[in-house]
């Protein structure tokens, strides 16, 4: 699909057909926890993006923009287009840029948190947010680039994704996940275009929207998020209180009583 092999997984057996598309370092199984509650009413398809897990690896510089059209091409080889994306984190990045390109494959958009920092939020003060998110993520990416990929992995969990301590809560099968999806997020750091989205493009989009935000989360996100909904015509936005950057993980519960009620508010 779009030049590369992609691997993926469909659960449920009626409803309209949901997309998830996953975030930096992870894979198809960040959705587990979601996936049964959600396939009860859809069917959804999860995968693993381009060089991430058992999908393939590429070894030329890619682009969330790649990823986007992968989506796009991943739907169509299923007969699953137009479904309901949802995305999170760099998926929320990769559900918006193909929002902009291509919004027929869309019957809604439902983003958790995408890490935009490089977009113009037309405030001082919130801009110091997104400065020191990039200073985080760059330090992140200097660790890779030193092939310290557990290093720069727990400290990408622990000062942007999900706070202080969490790396050595974690199970190792998460932690195998992150270390060896680590060349993923350096790539990504290397995208030009990768902390930005096309607004004037996006103030066009006409298609269900659902923004959300945790509560808990870095204190970067917000804004951003915010900034999308006001850009976004028609767009609701939510927040996850007692959440932080996945709530489909911490909260499967409500995240999966949220997605089903906001869809099926749609009909």
């Amino acid at each position: 699909m779009n030049g590369v092999n992609l691997y993926y997984e469909v659960s449920g057996e009626q409803g309209d057909p949901v997309l998830l598309v996953h975030g930096s370092w992870g894979d198809h199984t960040n959705w587990d926890a979601a996936v049964p509650g959600l396939s009860k009413n859809f069917r959804v398809v999860t995968y693993d993006r381009r060089g991430h897990s058992k999908s393939e690896k590429i070894t030329t510089q890619g682009s969330f923009d790649e990823d986007a059209e992968d989506a796009s091409a991943l739907l169509s080889h299923l007969g699953f287009n137009p479904a309901h994306i949802v995305g999170n984190s760099g998926g929320s990045t990769i559900a918006l840029k193909l929002a902009t390109r291509d919004p027929s494959v869309f019957r809604s958009l439902i983003a958790h948190e995408p890490p935009l920092l490089d977009l113009a939020l037309g405030n001082s003060s919130l801009e110091v947010k997104s400065m020191e998110g990039r200073r985080r993520a760059r330090k992140v990416a200097s660790l890779l680039e030193a092939g310290d990929m557990a290093g720069g992995a727990k400290l990408f969990v622990e000062t942007i994704s999900f706070g202080p301590g969490q790396w050595d809560r974690m199970p190792a099968s998460v932690k195998e996940i992150f270390v060896s999806n680590a060349d993923t997020f350096l790539d990504e750091s290397r995208d030009r275009e990768g902390l930005t989205v096309d607004l004037k493009a996006l103030s066009g989009f006409q298609k269900p929207t659902l923004l959300t935000n945790g509560g808990k989360s870095a204190p970067f996100f917000k804004p951003i998020v915010e900034k999308l909904a006001k850009t976004i015509p028609g767009s609701k936005l939510e927040q996850y209180p007692n959440d932080g950057h996945t709530p489909h993980a911490s909260n499967p519960d409500e995240f999966v009583k949220r997605v089903t009620a906001f869809i099926t508010s749609l009909k």
